[in-house]
């Protein structure tokens, strides 16, 4: 394990901590934010890649309206009308994507927070105490996230939650990922698979109707492999209210346990990665507005350069009784594991 110095915010020093496996594989994380910075990836001849989109600087990151490499908490996705009631109490959350709340809090989240660090070889923990009431979600909760690079090439992401009240429990990492490299332009020829054969439609401002519907017969098929690029521009309302894809897909046969439900490949350079969650969703977003944006070692990004496979309960499920429930208390705690696994074909 290794740590460096990564710059100053708000007066207080950012660190980036460097954990790794015997095989070359090597993941980059802030302790601001409990961010995913880099993660480089063995290739077929031993060189590695960094596959995952991010920022060279700590004043950067303070801004990050894409969430780059973020950890999104404590609730990730949207939220209608940013407000909510539990057990007949209303609760008011920040109003910062239209009439909506997106990622809980844009400057107050935990993509914003220092935590504290437990690192080791291989791994890291990141914990805060978020307080009672914080960004309009009650209870004290106990959150930690511990990032492993594991001996066979994943990065693996187990979430722990305690609350001392009956509270939403939705984090979820925001990382982008390219194979080819996080600058190498358009991921559009990469080809998912995913293992959902329903999704959640949205009205305009990206809030679920409450309806799953099939994917069967449209764009949203991901159940055979297909390039992402091959249907993004078709006609087809859900994608025009989203620029593209940017919707919660609903994996099949949910029960808890961890489960392979998607698989990225990546034809220019034989790299492959399994995704597997023991949550009952994935938001896969094409990265449809990174827009032009300065990149890690001089680079640029540009729309659709990268993507995310965020793992995570389905968006506004506190307004839809037939959506899997994320309320937590203190006799349910939150738990949660990712697994993002790689291979070079």
């Amino acid at each position: 394990m290794e740590r460096r110095e990564f710059g100053t915010i708000n007066g207080r020093t950012a660190y980036l901590y460097t954990i790794s496996n015997e095989n070359g594989m090597k993941a980059e994380i802030l302790d601001y934010g409990a961010i995913l910075q880099s993660l480089y990836v063995p290739g077929k001849n031993g060189e590695t890649v960094d596959v995952c989109l991010g920022f060279d600087t700590i004043e950067e990151y303070s801004v990050n309206e894409p969430f780059m490499g973020a950890t999104v908490g404590p609730c990730a996705n949207r939220t209608a009308g940013a407000a909510y009631e539990i057990d007949g109490v209303s609760y008011k959350m920040a109003v910062n994507d239209g009439p909506n709340n997106l990622h809980s809090d844009v400057n107050l989240g935990y993509h914003k927070t220092f935590f504290d660090v437990d690192a080791k070889k291989d791994r890291i923990t990141l914990s805060i105490t978020d307080p009672d009431g914080t960004m309009g979600f009650p209870g004290t909760k106990a959150f930690s996230v511990t990032y492993t690079v594991t001996a066979d090439n994943a990065l693996q992401l187990d979430y722990h939650v305690t609350t001392d009240k009956k509270t939403i429990i939705n984090p979820t990492n925001h990382s982008y990922f390219n194979l080819s490299g996080h600058a190498a332009g358009s991921m559009e020829q990469h080809i998912l698979t995913l293992k959902a054969s329903h999704y959640t439609p949205v009205v305009e401002g990206s809030i679920p109707t409450g309806e799953i519907a099939p994917v069967a017969g449209t764009p949203m098929d991901f159940t055979e492999p297909k390039a992402i690029g091959k249907d993004i521009a078709a006609d087809f309302e859900q994608l025009g209210l989203t620029g593209g894809y940017d919707h919660n897909w609903v994996i099949d046969h949910y029960d808890g346990s961890l489960r392979t439900i998607a698989v990225l490949q990546d034809p220019a350079s034989g790299r492959r990665m399994e995704v597997s969650t023991t949550l009952p969703g994935v938001q896969f977003y094409a990265g449809n507005f990174i827009g032009d944006r300065k990149a890690k070692g001089g680079n640029m990004y540009h729309s659709r350069c990268g993507l995310a496979l965020e793992t995570q309960y389905f968006p506004d499920t506190i307004h839809h009784a037939n959506f899997p429930s994320y309320l937590f208390d203190a006799e349910h705690p939150y738990q949660s594991t990712t697994v993002y696994r790689f291979f070079q074909d």
